[in-house]
């Protein structure tokens, strides 16, 4: 009887905790902050990438700042928050975080500053794109056009899928050198080059062949299906 009851507890606390927090896409995000008067933006993401532009009126606190859970403290929790960061991950532990912290209307961005900014949505700060890119189009081109088969991967340093599947990487890069070439790409360093690729969420891939773009793929893959991009097969 006891193990019941606490089945039906847990139960209602991860209901609740649901219910506390609502995950939006960008539009409906944008059309819900609009419609909010007294809503908290959240940009939990680094000082830095918040400088390089954030929606406007956001505030920043960064996530994986020990002060993090200090500085959200300070926040008024009677009224609704709305956070996001780059892609989504950050931010939904972000509000698991606000949740427990005693704060009752979450409103989490799918997909972060990444979809946001691919829709041309409004933003304050963003610096000059180019300036921040290391490989230019016509670099990215010459490099996929001179090799028959390439997979190019759009990671970052912050990306904890793209940072479990390096060593997969780097090891199907030796096996398959004089095959094919897989080229690793940081998106900080190159944001102008991901957002001419339509880039809006990463870790990403993208397959081609003879210099033609033949698949796309987002997400954390395995050996297995790394191994299928490569040799001509179906992944995902």
């Amino acid at each position: 009887m006891k193990i019941k009851f606490l089945l039906i507890l847990a139960m209602v606390c991860t209901g609740l905790a649901a219910q506390a927090q609502t995950k939006l896409s960008p539009d409906e995000f944008e059309n819900k902050l609009n419609a909010t008067k007294q809503g908290q933006l959240l940009d939990v993401r680094t000082p830095g990438e918040y400088k390089d532009g954030h929606l406007q009126n956001a505030k920043n606190i960064d996530y994986k700042s020990p002060a993090f859970k200090e500085q959200i403290s300070k926040l008024d929790k009677s009224k609704p928050v709305f956070v996001y960061c780059l892609g989504g991950v950050r931010s939904a532990a972000a509000a698991d975080i606000l949740h427990e912290s005693g704060f009752t209307e979450i409103y989490d961005m799918t997909g972060g500053y990444l979809k946001w900014t691919s829709a041309e949505k409004p933003v304050d700060g963003a610096s000059d794109l180019a300036a921040t890119s290391a490989i230019s189009m016509n670099e990215f081109n010459k490099l996929v056009s001179e090799n028959g088969i390439v997979l190019v991967d759009f990671y970052a340093k912050w990306c904890g899928p793209c940072v479990k599947m390096l060593p997969v990487i780097h090891k199907l890069t030796d096996e398959y050198k004089g095959k094919a070439k897989i080229q690793t790409i940081n998106y900080d360093e190159n944001k102008a080059l991901a957002k001419q690729m339509g880039i809006d969420e990463i870790p990403a891939f993208l397959l081609y062949k003879n210099g033609k773009l033949v698949k796309r793929v987002s997400g954390e893959l395995s050996e297995a299906e790394f191994r299928k991009l490569l040799d001509g097969k179906s992944a995902k």
